[in-house]
């Protein structure tokens, strides 16, 4: 498996689970709709009054689960980084392409974007046997 078919399964997916740390040590994890670049860069949306907001902002370390149809998944650790300038509308472009309704949201207040840069990845697939299962260290 090569880093481009780990870009295609995930962007395949529009949907992920992203696992942050609370001030006080407690894990907390949340369904976020996502943007894959072929960078292997997770990208997203939420406001800055979410739980997540606040975890990463203080760690910027996390977790990600990216598809779980079919027994196939990639676990994904990586450091979150809120974009801004030029890297901010390359995010947004790509958020867009999965989301167009993303715009709209745009006047949300509070809005914002996290990119997460991925260091290690794991691409499951427990539909064949044996199973099949690869790791990357980015």
């Amino acid at each position: 498996m090569e880093r481009s078919d780990l870009y295609r399964f995930m962007k395949q997916h529009r949907y992920g689970v992203v696992s942050s740390i609370a001030a006080d040590g407690t894990p907390q994890s949340a369904l976020v709709g996502i943007a894959t670049t072929p960078e292997l860069r997770i990208v997203f949306d939420t406001l800055r009054t979410t739980r997540k907001y606040a975890n990463l902002t203080r760690n910027p370390r996390c977790s990600f689960v990216v598809g779980w149809s079919g027994e196939q998944t990639v676990q994904f650790e990586g450091i979150a980084e809120e974009p801004a300038g030029d890297d901010l509308l390359a995010c947004q472009a790509a958020y867009f392409e999965v989301w167009p309704d993303g715009r709209a949201r745009m006047s949300w207040p509070n809005l914002t974007y996290f990119v997460i840069h991925p260091r290690w990845l794991r691409y499951s697939d427990y539909d064949q046997s044996p199973p099949f299962i690869q790791e990357f260290t980015l």
